[in-house]
């Protein structure tokens, strides 16, 4: 996709270089690590920036201070204003607390709670309005032109971009023999920054950029396509109907690709991350991850970074993509079964689970609502196994049994 590495971009390596000099002592330098055991499942060598452990668990806290650090004292006394579904409202909302600056923060009906809840206890003032990200940013603008606010764009300001990419001079510090950055897209705040910094280094780097495939703005942008966007995604910190004028252009000279991945891969993507590496990683954070193991052949034999951009994922939310995912590994699988409806039943079936070496979880009984004569019985019965083959077996001794298991 991309044309040609342009000699002049809207901001410079040397802009970053400003930036990460900014950020110095205030923002951690996360850990940028080879997991030997994705490597190996991946097929290539791949390394996980961890800015899911930022004070804020999100990359946004670089942008924001930076931005933030930019304004003459006059704004900074008035305040700021930030429209955001989550973590660069957590990271305006802090850095602001800390520099003095009053903040306010316009989020969107559907914020997972936990950012709206984290972003109120940092002191920010926080409004939900809007359906989208968009109609946030329009209320945003408005109450900013009224109340003589200072607008923090979440991903296209300069300011913002510089700050953000001084993850991959850090990622190239650690790892100079990365071939391929994979790297989430929203706005493109993230992957212009890290665009500019790493080309600046590796002229000859790989940069892939990752969409939810329910909100394709970027890439229905850069490709000239007019994929739908539409519905709720796990991914809620990249679901952006518009991209930025000033990342647009960035991303159109510098980054090579944009693939697409499924929620159903990006829920893989954050159960892999717990289960493996043990660290938590919202949608959007686990995006890169997920575009690897669905396209492992793209990326084969080679040295890949990875940013886990962020960490802040509802926790409820967070129990329904493991279990889902223990569901489509067959770990866990609800069994309906037509029974008699009479003594001893149950214990039948409870033994021959037993003797299978599966776990029960969870029974109950109907007998009212189904189909069925009235001497029969539906079980349905939650069921843990070690894996897919290992549910088949169990599946074929009820069957052998005699027990008719429904779909």
């Amino acid at each position: 996709m991309r044309r040609a590495a342009a000699k002049e971009t809207a901001i410079s390596p040397a802009d970053i270089e400003a930036a990460a000099a900014t950020l110095h002592g205030s923002v951690v330098v996360t850990p940028c690590n080879r997991s030997r055991t994705l490597s190996e499942i991946c097929g290539c060598n791949l390394w996980l920036k961890f800015e899911n452990h930022q004070f804020t668990s999100s990359f946004k806290e670089r942008g924001a201070l930076n931005r933030l650090s930019a304004l003459p004292a006059a704004e900074r006394a008035r305040g700021v204003i930030a429209m955001s579904a989550g973590n660069h409202a957590l990271g305006v909302a802090y850095h602001a607390r800390r520099l003095g600056i009053p903040a306010s923060i316009v989020m969107p009906v559907g914020t997972p709670m936990v950012k709206v809840e984290n972003t109120r206890r940092h002191g920010a003032k926080v409004i939900i309005t809007g359906q989208t990200l968009e109609e946030a940013g329009a209320f945003a603008r408005e109450h900013a032109r009224a109340h003589g606010l200072t607008l923090i764009h979440p991903y296209d300001d300069r300011l913002i971009i510089a700050g953000q990419g001084t993850i991959a001079f850090e990622m190239l510090q650690a790892a100079p023999e990365l071939q391929t950055l994979v790297i989430p897209i929203g706005g493109g705040g993230l992957i212009s920054g890290i665009a500019i910094a790493a080309r600046s280094v590796k002229p000859d780097i790989r940069i892939i950029g990752v969409q939810a495939r329910l909100y394709p703005s970027m890439y229905n942008a850069v490709k000239g396509e007019q994929l739908p966007m539409r519905g709720d995604t796990l991914a809620e910190g990249i679901a952006v109907k518009a991209p930025g004028q000033i990342t647009t252009g960035i991303i159109r000279q510098l980054v090579d690709d944009i693939v697409l991945v499924s929620d159903d891969e990006m829920e893989r993507a954050v159960s892999t991350l717990i289960n493996i590496e043990k660290t938590v990683a919202e949608g959007a954070g686990a995006a890169g991850l997920a575009a690897v193991m669905a396209a492992p052949g793209r990326f084969a034999g080679t040295n890949v970074g990875l940013v886990l951009t962020g960490g802040n994922i509802d926790t409820r939310l967070l129990a329904s993509v493991l279990s889902r995912e223990l569901a489509r590994e067959g770990r866990l699988t609800q069994l309906v079964i037509d029974i008699v409806d009479r003594p001893g039943q149950l214990a039948l079936v409870s033994n021959l689970l037993g003797e299978a070496g599966a776990n029960i979880i969870e029974v109950s009984h109907q007998r009212t609502f189904s189909d069925l004569p009235a001497k029969a019985a539906l079980l349905q019965i939650v069921i843990e196994t070690r894996d897919r083959s290992h549910l088949e077996d169990v599946v074929a001794r009820l069957t052998a049994a005699g027990f008719n298991l429904r779909a």
